[in-house]
């Protein structure tokens, strides 16, 4: 099983969604898909950097666990977790660390409601997708996914965990229109790019 949906915590009094965003195959709280999503990370030739995508996680993988909601509130309150995994900005209530090493994207940690069991990186064989890492100044806040649109993002295409292609984007000269752009980048679309062929 691949994650893409946040966890439903019991006594939370949320209320779900699931309906409104079928197409996508998530669930999440409504209102949520209006908040910027906080972005995962990712290191690059040993500089962390921030990541507008969230590749998903196979939570049936022997070293990722899943946290219950008590065990996840004793983490918060130990200053192992941060609250803001249960803010509308972290609708997947976790934030995912991933590395590129030798062309191979890892998943070496996970904050929130899951962990990564051991100290070995795992290869991410799973995903096959394009990486969205943005660079330089912000141009444009949109305050919905992924949106916002920065000058530079470098995009990655991920065969099986293995890197295929890259291209670098320079958005400093293009006209972009927020609503589209959020609409764009709803999860479980964020990571389709005109240009990426997949």
């Amino acid at each position: 099983m691949i994650l893409l949906q946040t966890p439903n915590h019991e006594g939370t009094g949320a209320t779900w969604c699931s309906a409104m965003l079928g197409f996508t195959g998530i669930n999440c709280l409504w209102g949520e898909i209006v908040t910027a999503q906080v972005h995962e990370r990712i290191i690059l030739e040993g500089e962390e950097k921030s990541m507008a995508f969230c590749p998903p996680i196979p939570t049936d993988h022997p070293r990722i666990i899943s946290l219950d909601y008590d065990e996840v509130r004793k983490e918060m309150a130990a200053g192992r977790i941060t609250s803001f995994i249960y803010s509308t900005a972290c609708w997947r209530r976790y934030i995912g660390t991933w590395k590129l090493e030798d062309g191979r994207l890892y998943l070496t940690a996970i904050d929130g409601v899951y962990r990564v069991v051991g100290d070995e990186p795992i290869l991410a064989d799973w995903f096959t997708g394009v990486l969205r890492i943005p660079g330089g100044e912000m141009l444009h806040y949109v305050h919905m996914g992924f949106g916002s649109v920065f000058e530079f993002e470098t995009h990655l295409k991920i065969e099986n965990g293995i890197v295929v292609e890259e291209r670098r984007i320079d958005n400093r000269k293009k006209d972009f229109g927020g609503r589209d752009l959020g609409w764009e980048n709803l999860p479980g679309g964020e990571n389709r790019f005109d240009g990426d062929d997949l």
